[in-house]
């Protein structure tokens, strides 16, 4: 059993549910007239509300990024190794929130949950939103908790592209934008891989076009190898080689379709979980949101007069194994930010560990990330 009253840790924590009344304008031309947001909060806010850091979630991230929710608890939320007295991101200093995006699967409104308008699942009916859209939200997720000034917003991979433009769209609310493993826009190649998905997908017999709810089934299958094939390109080659080679379950070749690798079995017990804990309408969208994303579009493709007016100090990293968000696609960001003469640093962890390397408790990462943050002036921090 993990050590949940452990020092380093946050402890045990209880989600929260905001209930939003006014209509939110998206960018698909649709609105919401009400919708919920489901958070957590660690660590105290400050009287001048001065130590807010805001936490963005990845493509099948949610709320729960640290902590635990029962004494009997065999996990703790995804981004524990960050969060948390005397980490990077330290609680004794920090308030944290983290919340679970507008059209995610876990409690926050989105294609699972009821539709007033008709007293059934929204499905495929919930509007396509954007990376801009969640931004939005998030804002006035802040203003709920009275926070108009973020000390950090900060996100890994889809996570960073929020964070990202949160500094482009809110340039006096953000005093510090740390994107991780990011990117300014999707590769053709991600792209490709995000359709492969949808399609395995949409493609299922069981999807119903959307309206599986109503059939009381759900697209196991088509979601599984969604799943797969993400896993795939969220690892490298050297740590699938480490972590599996070519091992044989049995020892032995059996001629046959069945498991037999190692990373075969991993894989689909990947696969299978992830059908256990996420929605494929969900996925979609989430899809869709990181194809979209692409702030220089606005600037004739521009990405240095798209960040022209941030006024956000940033820290920006990458993992040299990391083939889906590669290095470079960090440096252009960097180069952006540079071109306009605004405060970055940037650091090229080496890892092993691919794109979730932003997930792992590398040691010359969590230096850099602690360095940082522990440079965060609080206005009013005695």
């Amino acid at each position: 059993m993990p050590d949940i009253l452990s020092p380093d840790s946050v402890g045990l924590v209880t989600p929260q549910t905001h209930q939003f009344t006014t209509s939110l304008s998206l960018e698909c031309g649709r609105s919401l007239p009400n919708y919920q947001i489901v958070y957590e909060t660690y660590g105290k806010l400050n009287e001048r509300c001065s130590n807010a850091v805001l936490i963005c979630h990845a493509l099948s991230g949610d709320h729960h990024a640290a902590g635990y929710y029962t004494m009997h608890d065999k996990k703790s939320g995804w981004w524990d190794t960050c969060i948390g007295p005397g980490k990077p991101i330290d609680t004794n200093r920090f308030f944290v929130v983290s919340l679970n995006n507008l059209g995610g699967c876990r409690g926050s409104t989105g294609p699972n949950t009821i539709n007033l308008d008709t007293g059934q699942p929204y499905g495929p009916d919930f509007p396509i939103v954007t990376v801009r859209d969640w931004v939005r939200c998030q804002a006035r997720l802040g203003d709920v908790l009275g926070i108009t000034q973020w000390a950090a917003v900060i996100g890994g991979s889809l996570g960073g592209m929020q964070a990202l433009q949160w500094a482009i769209d809110y340039p006096k609310h953000v005093r510090h934008a740390l994107v991780i493993a990011g990117a300014p826009k999707l590769s053709a190649q991600n792209i490709a891989f995000n359709e492969v998905a949808r399609q395995a997908i949409m493609n299922d017999p069981e999807f119903y076009a959307g309206h599986y709810y109503q059939h009381n089934a759900i697209p196991r299958q088509g979601l599984m190898l969604a799943r797969m094939l993400g896993h795939i390109t969220y690892l490298s080659d050297e740590s699938m080689r480490q972590k599996f080679g070519r091992e044989l379950r049995e020892g032995k070749v059996k001629f046959g379709f069945d498991v037999e690798f190692q990373v075969e079995s991993y894989l689909r017990y990947q696969g299978r979980t992830f059908v256990d804990r996420f929605d494929a309408n969900t996925y979609l969208l989430m899809t869709k949101a990181l194809d979209y994303f692409d702030p220089a579009s606005e600037h004739d493709n521009n990405l240095a007069a798209a960040l022209a007016g941030v006024q956000a100090k940033f820290l920006v990293v990458s993992f040299t194994s990391d083939w889906r968000f590669p290095p470079e696609r960090s440096r252009e960001i960097v180069k952006a930010l540079l071109t306009n003469k605004k405060q970055v640093t940037y650091a090229e962890v080496k890892a092993q560990d691919g794109h979730d390397a932003f997930l792992m408790p590398i040691p010359h990462y969590t230096q850099v990330f602690q360095a940082y943050m522990q440079k965060i002036e609080i206005p009013g921090e005695k």
